[in-house]
């Protein structure tokens, strides 16, 4: 009878070199993005390291932006990754998306340009598959009071109700309104449909 072949783990490694301890240590900047990853994904496969999923995960998608725009169906696909820890993966993504454009509690972004705009929902809608349509809520000083998702539609269409987006504004007590909503495909010319 073979003997049971054992996987490196990570109680495998030094202590100073365990991902959970350099941050403690060194600061999240000093960790690479496998082991950021191996940290959001907690524990690996029996046998194996959290450290060889999160390479795992790496190779297959290329980097983190391909990580980030995989779906839950995608990422559970790679050995190691259940529903779980798929759902947990595209979570952390999305507080990372939305604090796209954050500038701290009791300060408030201000839009005075179309850039400005641009600044504050790029990361909240790149690699996005569907076409989402979102309402920037501003005070009359023209500061964000929030950024509301209103709908999220399909690969080339969304329907948007005006009673969803007179909710949002009246709700938040806006004084004015943004709308902004992606094109999955890249072409940024606007439909009939847009306009």
């Amino acid at each position: 009878m073979k003997p049971v072949k054992r996987s490196f783990t990570i109680h495998d490694l030094p202590t100073s070199e365990r991902p959970r301890e350099r941050l403690q240590k060194l600061g999240v900047n000093a960790l690479s993005a496998q082991e950021i990853l191996a940290l959001i994904l907690g524990r690996g496969i029996s046998g194996e390291s959290v450290m060889v999923t999160a390479q795992r995960l790496l190779s297959q998608f290329d980097n983190l932006k391909g990580i980030a725009g995989a779906s839950v169906e995608e990422l559970s696909r790679v050995r190691g990754i259940g529903l779980a820890k798929a759902a947990q993966i595209k979570a952390a993504f999305e507080l990372a998306n939305r604090l796209e454009g954050y500038a701290g509690a009791g300060s408030k972004p201000q839009v005075k340009t179309p850039d400005d705009v641009a600044s504050l929902v790029r990361n909240r809608l790149k690699g996005k598959k569907k076409e989402y349509f979102l309402a920037l809520l501003l005070d009359s000083r023209g500061r964000v009071i929030k950024v509301s998702e209103i709908s999220v539609g399909s690969l080339d269409s969304n329907i948007v109700h005006p009673r969803e987006v007179f909710k949002e504004a009246i709700s938040a007590s806006a004084a004015s309104v943004i709308f902004v909503h992606n094109h999955p495909s890249g072409d940024p010319k606007a439909s009939e449909d847009d306009i």
